[in-house]
Order: structure tokens, then sequence, then C-alpha cells
């Protein structure tokens, strides 16, 4: 009897989390609409984690899908932060290189540590995490920015990061 309330209680847990998380937009992404340069160096944070994960997906996964998702996101990741960084320039900032933000470096730290199918799991889980959190970023700036070129940025790459989401849901594994 024990064990079931336990049990009971574990998923009541488990499905409120996935709940919660499911609608609410993270602190980070609705702060970074009300401040231009918050967004670009978020924006700029998570092109470079997908960047640098992906980079060690195409050197250290066990499935071809998974390094082919790889390339595409070194590919895509690299369009969008030039695109970022020209929309900055034409609303008159001077944007930093991209910097990791720490849980995005001990996630990099993370993959260095693994290899083939331990590494394909890992990274999978860790693109749904990176790829929701950059969907929320820039689904808010594209709504509520108060930088016209930013804002323009922001709404273009909404549609590139659900694709993203779309083909990791493709991916055996990435669901």
């Amino acid at each position: 009897m024990r064990l079931i309330i336990l049990s009971s209680i574990a998923v009541a847990v488990a499905a409120w989390t996935s709940a919660a998380q499911a609608q609410t937009t993270p602190p980070a992404a609705a702060a970074a609409s009300g401040d231009p340069a918050l967004y670009v160096a978020k924006a700029g944070a998570s092109d470079l984690y997908e960047i640098q994960s992906s980079q060690l997906a195409l050197q250290k996964a066990a499935a071809n899908e998974v390094r082919q998702f790889g390339q595409m996101m070194i590919q895509h990741h690299q369009m969008t932060t030039k695109q970022v960084i020209e929309a900055a320039h034409t609303a008159g900032m001077t944007p930093q290189p991209p910097t990791l933000e720490p849980p995005q470096q001990a996630m990099i730290q993370e993959l260095q540590g693994l290899s083939g199918q331990a590494f394909d799991t890992a990274y999978l889980r860790q693109q749904r995490v990176a790829h929701d959190q950059a969907l929320a970023l820039h689904s808010d700036y594209a709504t509520n920015g108060d930088n016209a070129a930013l804002r323009r940025v922001a709404g273009q790459a909404v549609p590139i990061v659900q694709r993203h989401i779309d083909a990791l849901r493709a991916l055996p594994g990435g669901g």
C-alpha cells in the first residue's frame, strides 16, 4: 500500500512538473524582451552552445542521424548568429562576441566526457532543453521586444528553431 501511494505521488509530481514546464516562459526569455542587449547576448549564447555541442556530435556521436542533425545545427546557428549581429548593428548596438552561460558550459563539459550511444543520449536530451529555451527566447522577443530590427530577426528565428524541434522528435531517442 505504501509503495502504491509513493508511486502515485511520484507520478503526480512528474505530471505537474511537465505541465508547469510546458506552460511557463523561462524567466530569462521574459527578461530579454525588455532589453535588446540581453536578447542579443542570450541569442548569441544559445547559438554558440548549439554550434559547440554539435561540433562535438560530429566527432563523438554513434548514430549517423545524430551527426547529420549536428551538421544542420552548426550551419543554421552560424546563420542565426550572423543575422542577430547584423540586426544589432542596424539597431546601433555593438554586440560582444557570444559567450556560453554557466549552464551551457556545464552541458558542454558533460558532452566532452561522453562518446558513442551515451553521447547521443545526452546530446539529444540537451538539444530538447536548449531548443525549448531558444524557442521561448525568440518567440518572446518577436512578440514583446522593443527593437524593430531585433524583433524581425527573432521572428525569423522562431520557425527555424521549431524545425529543429520537429527534427529532434523524428530522431530515434530524440522525442
